[in-house]
Parts: C-alpha cells; sequence; structure tokens
C-alpha cells in the first residue's frame, strides 16, 4: 500500500515537472512578443491589482493573523505587510517599468570583420527563471512584471508566511495573462508550501535556466548547495556606515540614524556604526541619544563602552550578525583604513557608506569597499531597483556574475552574437 507521504511526493514532484515544462514552452512565446504587447500586459495587471485590492488585502490580512499566532519577529511582520500604501507604491512600480525602454534586441556591440562577415552582440532574455523567495508578497508582482517585461517565463516559490497574499496576486496575474490570450504559464506560483517543491524545482536544468533565491542565510544556503542550475544569491545585508574624522556631524547623524530606523527589517538597513577615533568622544555622545529616543539597542566595542558605559558589550558573533531589527553595534577604528578592513573581514558585500568631506578619503573608501554599492554621503537605504529607478527589483545581488546590486530588467537579459554573411565560407 502506498503512503500519504509517497503519494505527496510524486504529486509535488510530477507537478513541479509539468510547471517547468509549460513554462518553457510559453517562454517561446512571450520571447517573441513586441514591446506595446509587453507594456500592454502590465498596463491590465496594475487596473486588476486595483480591481481585487479588497480581496488581496484580506488575504494578507490573513497571512499576518497567522504569523503573530506563530509568533513571527516585527522584521518578518513588517515585511509581510501590504497596505494602501504598499500596495500604491506596486501601482507606481509597474508604471515605471512600462516607461522603461526595451531591454530587448538591443545591439551591444556590432563590427563588420576584414572578409565583410558582420558580426552583432544582441540582448535576449534569460529564457525560464524560478524565483525562491520568502515573506515579501510585492516580490510576486516585482519579479512577474520584470520578467514579463523582460521577455522571460518566471517561476514562483513564495514563503509559506505570505501564501494567501502570493496567491491572491498570482490571481490576478493570471487573469491579466488570459484577458490578453497570452499562456498563463508565462508566470506560475507553485502551489506547495512545502520545501520539497523548492528541492524539485532546483533539479530541472534542462527546463530552467536561471535561479533568484531572495531572503534569509538559511535560505539562500539551502538553495546554493542543493541547486542543479545557476543561482544568482540575494544574500543577507550586514551594511556599515563609517563617520570619517572630517565629516559634516550634521550630515553624520542624520544620515547614520536614517539609515538604522528608517525601515531596520530591510536588507540595505545599516547594521553595524563605524566611527573613526579622532571624533568618536565628540560625535557619539549625540547620535546615542537619537539612538535612544528611537528605541534601539545599541552594542559596542570596548573603546565605545568607554565613552558610554550603557552600551552592551559587542561580541565577535554581533559583527557578523544581520539584525534586521532595532538593534545596532557600534565600533571605533582607526582611520578609513581601519573602516576598510572591518568591512572586509565582516560585511556581505551589500552596501556600505562613508560620511566625510574629504574627497581624497571617499576615493580611498570607494576604491577599496567590495560591495555592491557603495555610498558617500548618503544612507545604505538607497540600495533599492526603485530608488535607483529601474522601476523595481528581483533583489539585490551579491554575487558578481552576472547581475550585482539591484536586479533589474537590463540584469535579466544575456546575450547571442548573430553573424551575418554573404556566403562566407571558412578556408
Amino acid at each position: 500500500m502506498t503512503s500519504k507521504s509517497s503519494e505527496s511526493s510524486y504529486e509535488i514532484t510530477e507537478t513541479i515537472k509539468s510547471i517547468c515544462f509549460k513554462a518553457r514552452r510559453a517562454w517561446f512565446s512571450l520571447a517573441n512578443l513586441p514591446l506595446d504587447k509587453r507594456n500592454e500586459i502590465l498596463k491590465l495587471l496594475a487596473k486588476k491589482i486595483q480591481q481585487e485590492k479588497p480581496v488581496i488585502l484580506a488575504a494578507n490580512e490573513k497571512d499576518l493573523q497567522l504569523a503573530r499566532k506563530n509568533k513571527l519577529t516585527s522584521a518578518i511582520l513588517d515585511r509581510l505587510t501590504l497596505n494602501d500604501k504598499r500596495l500604491e507604491s506596486l501601482l507606481l512600480s509597474l508604471e515605471q517599468i512600462v516607461a522603461l525602454p526595451d531591454p530587448l534586441g538591443v545591439i551591444l556591440d556590432k563590427t563588420v570583420r576584414p572578409n565583410g562577415l558582420e558580426i552583432s552582440k544582441i540582448s535576449v532574455p534569460i529564457g525560464v527563471i524560478g524565483m525562491i523567495y520568502e515573506s515579501r508578497p510585492n516580490v510576486t508582482i516585482d519579479a512577474a512584471a520584470l520578467t514579463l517585461k523582460s521577455g522571460n517565463a518566471v517561476i514562483l516559490k513564495g514563503g509559506k508566511e505570505s501564501f494567501y497574499t502570493n496567491r491572491s496576486l498570482a490571481f490576478c496575474i493570471c487573469e491579466t495573462l488570459k484577458e490578453l490570450k497570452l499562456p498563463e504559464e508565462c508566470v506560475t506560483l507553485i502551489p506547495f508550501k512545502e520545501r520539497e517543491a523548492v528541492l524539485e524545482l532546483l533539479k530541472q536544468k534542462d527546463k530552467v535556466d536561471l535561479i533568484i533565491p531572495r531572503g534569509g542565510e538559511g535560505l539562500i544556503e539551502f538553495v546554493t548547495n542543493h541547486s542543479q542550475i545557476p543561482v544568482i544569491k540575494h544574500y543577507k545585508g550586514i551594511c556599515h556606515v563609517f563617520i570619517d574624522k572630517e565629516a559634516d556631524f550634521k550630515k553624520a547623524i542624520h544620515i547614520s540614524l536614517n539609515a538604522k530606523v528608517q525601515r531596520p527589517g530591510v536588507c540595505n538597513a545599516m547594521e553595524t556604526l563605524l566611527v573613526d577615533r579622532e571624533i568618536a568622544r565628540d560625535i557619539l555622545p549625540a547620535l546615542i541619544s537619537e539612538y535612544k529616543k528611537e528605541n534601539v539597542l545599541l552594542k559596542g566595542c570596548e573603546a565605545a563602552r568607554k565613552i558610554d558605559p550603557t552600551l552592551e558589550a559587542a561580541t565577535e558573533q554581533d559583527w557578523k550578525t544581520e539584525y534586521l531589527d532595532k538593534i545596532l553595534s557600534i565600533r571605533i577604528v582607526d582611520s578609513v583604513q581601519g573602516a576598510i578592513e572591518h568591512i572586509e573581514l565582516y560585511g556581505s558585500r551589500h552596501s556600505d557608506s562613508i560620511i566625510t568631506e574629504n574627497k581624497t578619503t571617499a576615493s580611498k573608501f570607494i576604491q577599496n569597499v567590495d560591495s555592491s554599492a557603495v555610498f558617500v554621503n548618503a544612507s545604505t537605504r538607497f540600495n533599492d531597483g526603485f530608488e535607483f529607478g529601474l522601476g523595481a527589483e528581483m533583489g539585490i545581488s551579491t554575487d558578481k556574475l552576472h547581475a550585482r546590486g539591484p536586479m533589474g530588467l537590463k540584469e535579466l537579459t544575456t546575450y547571442k552574437y548573430v553573424i551575418i554573411g554573404k556566403g562566407h565560407i571558412r578556408e
């Protein structure tokens, strides 16, 4: 007799295989759509989201109730929440993606060889993309919009904590594609909560071209360790702000506060504040006072605790931790070189900022900090596809190949060489 467990496993395996097969077939239809048709999908999708707004918000409240019942962290609750403001932001994002130029068919390079052979390098879609993500239901729309505009099919595997919200958003996408008489399989939401579904997706190397995981450290490591398909990681953000000895104090306090408290539960929020030893006694008391007003739990190195003994003692693990909460580690360093060395040792190559009025110091920081985004006199919170003018993002890649930083339309393309001859043969 077959057990229920084995029946369930068989169903998951066969369903995932079918989803990937159909997505591959749908991709060929999508890749050949003209720009105006791809933009039409996004315009209609925005209308569908507006029409379904009460249903979407009700589904989100159901997810939030379950999350509170399961005592999920405040950071997860924040990322999980959809409200009027965030839905409006989603609609604005769709509008901006529509306005962006076509990423496909761009001639990246062209040359004519001495023998008359014409060689062009032209942008094309990647193909079928698997998107595995946690918490954030907005990713369902962002990923669908970016992949549709760039001519890619996408298979979405959202987290179980946002299951009902994702399902309501996927319904809007499905109805949009049906109304335009396009294959619904251009965008597919995997209907299972089980991790086994992720494992099966990661095996589909003949049908899926790229996997993009976006979430916590555990998810990224699981996907990287098990995938038979190329992976672009959207990893944790251990982000730093360094206040140089030649910083403008008003800017430094304003930026450092924003980088931590504006939205602490996201990957581009600062986790460690680095302060030049020469100015630490002058600026730290004012900064600490501001953080305490915002109920930030502060941890400090030995030198920082000598300035303010109320700071908790920071451990070695604290420098490696992405808190995603109102918790901040503070370390006093010797000059910009000390900041660079700390970031190289403990950073995640995500987002790092220097506050300084010295252009030479800023240049040294830029050249030596190996992160996807390096800021001068600006908050790390700006490392975001929307803020960079990309409309939205698949996530922020901490890899170097082939995408780095916010992954938008251009990063969802690859290229092919097209060679035009006139009866050319090679001698």
